[in-house]
């Protein structure tokens, strides 16, 4: 009964965001700090934040690549067939060199606002994760007129890659 309240998905977005990201802290904390995105891990390494040397970020980035590779494989196969058609990969809605351009901004911009949340925001987690949920929505968001929500390298060249997988595992 929300659809006609023009900022409610939004609102359900950024709150279902805040969940899972919650959820992730969680899991990662048990895990020893374990990090889902190679965007931040790169950004406080280089920023000097953590405990994070050379060797442990070049062990970090294999890591985090075979854990997306495993969720997305999870992912796409226990979803069910009459679904699969609603899942799609990044695609530049413009021209690519507005496109990357639109991407590097994005990517800069929430990579900064996530290291000045992270070291200069609230001291509690919550606000800090109610922040970063607000600041990822929103400019994933904007972002999504020029390239869908991909706001990642990674992501990007990730589902290209599954995308190139499925395509060969289909024709054999």
């Amino acid at each position: 009964g929300v659809q006609t309240v023009p900022w409610a998905s939004i609102v359900i977005i950024t709150v279902v965001f805040f969940v899972f990201l919650s959820i992730f802290n969680i899991i990662g904390g048990f895990l020893g700090g374990a990090s889902f995105d190679p965007a931040s891990t790169t950004a406080f390494y280089a920023a000097g934040s953590g405990a994070d040397t050379l060797i442990s970020m070049a062990l970090r980035f294999p890591a985090q690549a075979f854990g997306a590779v495993g969720g997305a494989l999870a992912i796409m196969e226990a979803i069910p067939e009459q679904y699969k058609h609603m899942i799609e990969g990044p695609s530049v809605k413009v021209d690519t060199h507005t496109g990357a351009f639109a991407e590097g901004v994005l990517t800069f911009a929430i990579t900064f606002i996530v290291l000045l949340i992270m070291l200069r925001g609230p001291q509690s987690e919550i606000f800090k994760t109610w922040f970063l949920s607000i600041v990822i929505v929103t400019l994933v968001t904007f972002g999504s007129t020029y390239t869908g929500p991909s706001m990642n390298p990674a992501f990007v060249s990730f589902a290209l890659s599954i995308s190139i997988w499925y395509s060969t595992l289909n024709c054999v």
